[in-house]
């Protein structure tokens, strides 16, 4: 059995929003406590500043995106959040949206794979320790970090497509999906991610699966749920293209047909607290080392208290 963590369900806006699902992580069996990127707070700063008022936690971003940072940047940033918690910190990436990679660098990526290879390599041997000298075609560095201990920061890639899996399987020590059905894993995803690994001469990345759910009440419409916390995925090219590839029927005219084929594909679980438990287990089955609970559409249609409530009952569900 794999570990199971916590999504933050919000995209916070004052530090004091995470304190509560820190301190899930900290009285629970949760393993860590995830957060998106956020164009309000950095998740960084929110981590460091949650550590500050005493809930020092295991940190995941998934995924923060590739332009806005230089690869020493990032490495010197994760490290610090690494220390400021006192706890491993997985730092996610990924190329991001061409615009906003034409926003940031003046023009896309025209290889997303290459940029996303060159990054990861340069953010994970800095954070080694090594001297990087690269002039390569998305990344250009000759340095290094000082030394200085700190819990580990594990290097992870954003995986929806089979390429991708196997740059992850490259590079990254961990390997990050989204809405992607269990079934999709084990298919397509995990071997095209260990392939890439065999290719490399190194072990495979553990994978981490960000998972919407929600759990089952009378008054409560899964649909609803699913498009409250994810329309934006279930509208986005990207994401439409993963779907497709996983034998989701995309309807781009109608998100509410989407919403039906993703929820029948088991991209979004929903059941009792025992039925969730069980379909969780299923994405450790499928290869998943860590399966991240996404409550974002509880949030919002039942706020702050339900989404708390709704976590506990599950993580309680999932301990062995």
């Amino acid at each position: 059995m794999g570990t199971v963590s916590i999504l933050m369900p919000l995209v916070p806006m004052r530090s004091e929003q995470m304190l509560p699902y820190a301190a899930l992580v900290q009285w629970t069996s949760a393993a860590r406590l995830w957060q998106g990127h956020s164009p309000l707070i950095d998740p960084l700063d929110s981590f460091t500043q949650t550590a500050g008022a005493g809930f020092r936690v295991p940190a995941g971003i998934g995924v923060a995106l590739m332009p806005y940072r230089h690869p020493m940047q990032a490495a010197l940033q994760f490290r610090s959040l690494a220390l400021a918690t006192g706890h491993p910190v997985v730092a996610g990436f990924s190329p991001g949206d061409p615009r906003i990679q034409e926003a940031l660098l003046g023009r896309p990526y025209d290889s997303p794979l290459r940029a996303t290879r060159e990054y990861v390599s340069t953010v994970r041997r800095l954070l080694a320790g090594e001297h990087v000298r690269l002039g390569g075609d998305y990344v250009r560095c000759d340095m290094s970090l000082y030394p200085l201990p700190h819990p580990g920061v594990e290097v992870g890639v954003g995986m929806l497509r089979p390429r991708m899996a196997r740059v992850a399987g490259e590079v990254a020590d961990t390997a990050i999906t989204w809405l992607a059905p269990a079934s999709y894993l084990r298919e397509e995803l995990i071997p095209r991610m260990r392939e890439g690994a065999a290719e490399a001469g190194r072990p495979a990345p553990r994978v981490a699966a960000i998972v919407p759910m929600c759990v089952d009440a009378p008054d409560r419409d899964p649909l609803q749920v699913l498009t409250a916390g994810s329309s934006s995925h279930l509208s986005s090219a990207h994401y439409q293209d993963m779907l497709r590839r996983a034998g989701v029927a995309v309807d781009p005219e109608d998100l509410s047909k989407t919403a039906e084929q993703v929820i029948e594909a088991g991209a979004f679980l929903t059941g009792d607290p025992t039925g969730l438990a069980g379909r969780i287990s299923d994405f450790h089955d499928a290869g998943a080392d860590e399966v991240v609970i996404n409550l974002t559409g509880t949030h919002q249609l039942s706020g702050t208290a339900a989404t708390l409530a709704e976590i506990e009952t599950v993580l309680k569900e999932t301990e062995p």
